[in-house]
């Protein structure tokens, strides 16, 4: 007899990190593995350690906070373990067990296709050659660290019959966690539920181990086969924040972790899960990805417990329960607001804040107090949104190598627009000024002119995260390293590409400190430093 715990496993700094244009800074990921460790979450998924110098010094550094610091309010008795992912190659398990080596509670998670279409295509490799590397590889993953998880990859079209036979020499050879992944997304809940139960029944060996789910969400099934999965035995779920990830994405912590305790008495399985976290933590996700989480998005979208409809309305004054299944504050959620403005002072900011889930070190909330307090200036209210961006632009600045002083446009229908742009740069203060299609083309181009750097911008996009007239602008850029630039223009062939933010009451300014963070981020990946991209490998 099985217990009723359901182990979370986030992986929202590794395959969630994936989704195009959402890596994050060192800064940004231990930020995220924080919050993640306040929420409760039993395993956090800090990285690859092998994709780059990057992914490695993040997992690194996680290892050496989360689980060893005091975690206030955590729920759940033990600190997570903190996890890195490997392929099965002897260099990936080292390096992913050596950026692991200061974590209290350890765990190298390996993988390896099984599937005749990954093994025939991409692996080149026949079933024997599959089944001796499962065997070495798992066995040298368990030489290194008591704590080792298995992935047959694309385990969703895996032929049944192999994958019990991969299963049990993974078991045999020290697996602790068996992970069964719908990696494309393929299955439906009755076939992912029957694929779990099949493990149960046919491996050998099987109660020696936790049999985890991780689904991918390209037909929109993932939280159903997850919860179809762990109805059949499973006892870890391996989700994101946000339900972020590869292509659709995966199956979504605060959705899963919610269906599971809103249908408690059906489905019979618990959670160490604070849900009270949900909310800020998937806001601060939102913030450092950049990636928006769409208003009716359930449980954390901002339309989640909003009512319009006269008929709802009646309803909820009546009784809440007529149209709301789940308490707002019960996720995190809360109609009440801190009112923020000129007046407020640093106690009222810092208690916001913490409302917020966002903890800064002194140095960063001086910063970001002076900035609040300009901002106050600009406008009657700051409201969370404005909070938000706020800090989002501290958490992306990490001693870089330009620094944004100050900027003049000049624009309108007699001519070309014009910018005069003012940066603090290693050597000094330095202006420039340019022409363009437009205001922020000349701003742009006058960047260009005073940071040197070859760069493409592949992504421009602009949000207004605050309503009213005197709204804060937030603006997310995406480029591309030239092939002038310092930096190769590739890694694992894919292109390296760096993102940014900027917030702003000016549009324009938004939009050079956006750009400004993404040309710094490419200049701190030249030759010598560990900033940038990472490959990506799916799960």
């Amino acid at each position: 007899m099985i217990d009723d715990y359901v182990r979370i496993f986030d992986t929202t700094l590794r395959d969630g990190e994936q989704s195009p244009g959402a890596s994050m800074t060192t800064a940004q990921k231990l930020e995220v593995a924080r919050a993640l460790s306040r929420l409760g979450v039993d395993v956090i998924e800090a990285g690859f350690p092998a994709a780059s110098p990057d992914d490695f010094a993040a997992v690194r550094a996680i290892a050496e906070t989360v689980g060893v610091e005091p975690v206030p309010g955590r729920t759940s008795e033990a600190p997570p373990v903190v996890c890195a992912l490997a392929r099965a190659t002897r260099a990936d398990i080292e390096r992913a067990f050596e950026a692991l080596r200061p974590a209290k509670h350890p765990r190298i998670h390996t993988f390896l296709a099984t599937s005749d279409l990954h093994m025939r295509a991409k692996l080149r490799m026949s079933r024997e050659q599959v089944l001796e590397r499962v065997a070495e590889m798992v066995a040298f993953a368990r030489a290194h660290c008591a704590d080792v998880e298995f992935s047959p990859e694309d385990a969703g079209r895996s032929e049944p019959d192999f994958l019990w036979r991969v299963l049990e020499i993974a078991i045999r050879a020290g697996a602790t966690t068996l992970n069964i992944p719908d990696t494309v997304g393929y299955t439906t809940p009755e076939e992912f539920g029957a694929l779990i139960a099949g493990i149960r029944e046919r491996v050998p060996g099987i109660e020696r181990v936790v049999v985890s789910v991780h689904c991918h969400d390209d037909l929109g099934l993932a939280v159903a086969n997850s919860l179809a999965g762990l109805r059949a035995g499973a006892r870890q779920a391996e989700v994101t924040i946000n339900g972020i990830g590869e292509r659709a994405g995966n199956s979504s912590l605060e959705e899963l972790v919610m269906a599971l305790r809103t249908r408690a008495r059906s489905i019979g399985l618990r959670t160490g899960i604070d849900t009270t976290q949900l909310v800020p933590t998937s806001r601060l996700v939102s913030a450092c990805t950049g990636i928006v989480v769409q208003p009716n998005k359930a449980i954390v979208g901002a339309n989640a417990f909003a009512h319009e409809s006269g008929i709802h309305q009646d309803g909820m004054l009546k009784h809440a329960e007529t149209y709301e299944i789940m308490r707002p504050e019960d996720v995190g959620a809360s109609h009440t607001n801190l009112v923020l403005g000129k007046h407020s002072g640093r106690a009222a900011l810092l208690a916001r804040l913490e409302t917020l889930g966002r903890r800064l070190e002194p140095a960063a909330v001086d910063r970001t107090f002076a900035r609040f307090k300009e901002l106050a200036d600009k406008k009657k209210l700051v409201t969370d949104a404005d909070l938000e961006a706020l800090v989002q632009e501290e958490l992306g600045v990490s001693a870089p190598a330009f620094a944004f002083v100050g900027l003049e446009v000049r624009c309108g229908t007699g001519g070309p627009s014009q910018a005069r742009l003012e940066l603090c740069g290693p050597g000094g203060a330095r202006v420039a000024e340019a022409q363009g299609a437009g205001p922020v083309d000349a701003a742009f181009k006058a960047v260009d002119q005073l940071v040197g750097v070859s760069a493409t911008l592949v992504e421009y996009r602009v949000q207004a995260v605050t309503a009213g007239i005197d709204a804060v602008g937030e603006v997310a850029v995406r480029v591309r390293a030239g092939q002038g630039a310092a930096v190769h223009p590739q890694r694992d062939g894919l292109p390296r590409s760096f993102h940014g933010h900027g917030a702003d009451t000016d549009i324009v300014v938004a939009s050079v400190k956006a750009y400004l963070q993404a040309l710094n981020g490419l200049c701190a990946a030249a030759p010598g430093s560990s900033e940038g991209d990472h490959a990506a490998y799916a799960v």
